[in-house]
């Protein structure tokens, strides 16, 4: 930061145990707005704090996410095996620590959903456990994979090598139900942060459409289809997208561009608050606070708002983009 004349306190970082560091920087008078990403507990305690503050301040919180994945027939049929590696792929990238990571798998039980299944378990046993980011993400993973494993509804398919002991290394997992089991099981809603993912096998349509229903607020939420799952994907897509902040089609959800278009956000628990993103050109949005200036004379506005525009902006005007 120094090398690139950037002026002090643009980027600052404080280390602490537990959610100390956090809980004192939200409180704290000086600061007016905050930007979180971790776990659903920590992030609704800031929000509470944020909130009980003398003067409240917002905080943009991003908490949990599962980013359910649908394999409708049509694109089952047609390329099961490439989709079944390109899921594992995207399970155990960056040791499954993003979160846009697939964590719930959802499809029609038959031959294809099987072939799915078979070459999603090869790409599994493939994988290595690889070091995660600190000792708390390590043991959190643990727990919750140790607890699908318990669950009589669910199904262990698969393992990658086992991490060295004493390690925080994390194994990838592969796990599977069935969707009644999933629809009676609120705590499989739950995220599990890591290289482990649960495969959903639905008994017909009627299933999926159930699942995508039950399902809280996600960041992500991906189809996979072909022409012929256009029908039951026009379904599916109204109740997509008012569960995620971000739907795509063909594609795995751990990738994230910085664009215009991009919204990395959803509806609770998602994040705190649907309406921003913490990704894209819009992100800016969440440090931002409007302020109208009326009847000013030119001389005390600020010289971006001058008719004369002496700064040669760009500008919105009365909601069209005007040249210098």
């Amino acid at each position: 930061m120094a090398d690139c004349g950037l002026p002090e306190g643009v980027f600052s970082l404080l280390v602490g145990g537990g959610a100390t560091v956090g809980e004192a920087l939200v409180q704290h008078p000086a600061i007016q707005a905050v930007g979180f990403t971790g776990s659903r507990h920590v992030g609704r305690r800031l929000v509470a704090l944020a909130a009980g503050r003398e003067v409240p301040i917002p905080v943009y919180a991003e908490m949990s996410s599962i980013n359910p994945v649908f394999l409708l027939p049509g694109a089952l049929a047609q390329r099961a095996e490439t989709i079944a590696q390109g899921l594992i792929d995207s399970v155990t990238l960056g040791t499954g620590q993003f979160c846009t990571k697939p964590g719930i798998v959802i499809g029609i039980a038959g031959p294809d959903f099987e072939r799915f299944r078979a070459a999603a378990q090869s790409a599994v046993e493939a994988k290595t456990a690889t070091t995660m980011l600190n000792s708390g993400i390590h043991r959190a993973y643990c727990q919750g994979t140790d607890h699908w494993a318990k669950d009589s509804g669910v199904s262990t398919v698969s393992t990658g090598a086992a991490s060295p002991s004493g390690s925080y290394a994390g194994q990838p997992k592969l796990f599977a139900t069935k969707a009644k089991h999933f629809l009676e099981s609120p705590n499989l809603l739950d995220e599990v942060f890591g290289p482990a993912a649960l495969l959903i096998e639905c008994g017909g349509t009627d299933e999926v459409l159930a699942v995508a229903k039950y399902l809280n607020g996600q960041l992500t939420a991906t189809l996979h289809i072909e022409e012929q799952d256009f029908a039951l994907a026009r379904t599916l897509v109204p109740l997509l997208e008012r569960k995620a902040g971000r739907v795509l089609v063909n594609g795995f959800p751990t990738g994230v561009e910085v664009t215009y278009a991009m919204v990395h956000g959803g509806p609770p628990p998602a994040t705190s608050d649907s309406r921003v993103t913490s990704v894209g050109a819009m992100s800016i949005e969440r440090f931002l606070r409007p302020v109208c200036y009326q009847s000013f004379p030119a001389a005390l506005l600020p010289e971006a708002l001058q008719d004369a525009n002496p700064n040669h902006l760009w500008r919105l005007v009365d909601g069209k983009i005007t040249q210098p």
